[in-house]
């Protein structure tokens, strides 16, 4: 049951991540969606849906393996000395 809530958890920005894309490819091709008023709107909310899913996902992946010890050196959390 787990799994498949990180699945989900994983699936949704992705998701989100693939209308960004959509959303600047149709300005490209001067297609305007309802949501926005004008192309440079659209252009510019689907790349916030792009980055922001991206930024989920990778950060995502970082945490995990952070906990797994995977990362090379200068991704590892730096320790605090008192």
């Amino acid at each position: 049951m787990l799994r498949i809530i990180a699945l989900l958890i994983l699936v949704i920005p992705g998701l989100l991540a693939a209308l960004g894309i959509k959303w600047m490819r149709d300005t490209l091709f001067g297609i305007l969606h309802s949501p926005f008023p004008s192309l440079s709107l659209q252009f510019l909310g689907g790349f916030l849906l792009f980055a922001a899913g991206l930024a989920f996902i990778g950060g995502f992946i970082l945490h995990r393996d952070r906990k797994r010890n995977k990362v090379q050196p200068r991704f590892q959390k730096k320790k605090k000395t008192p």
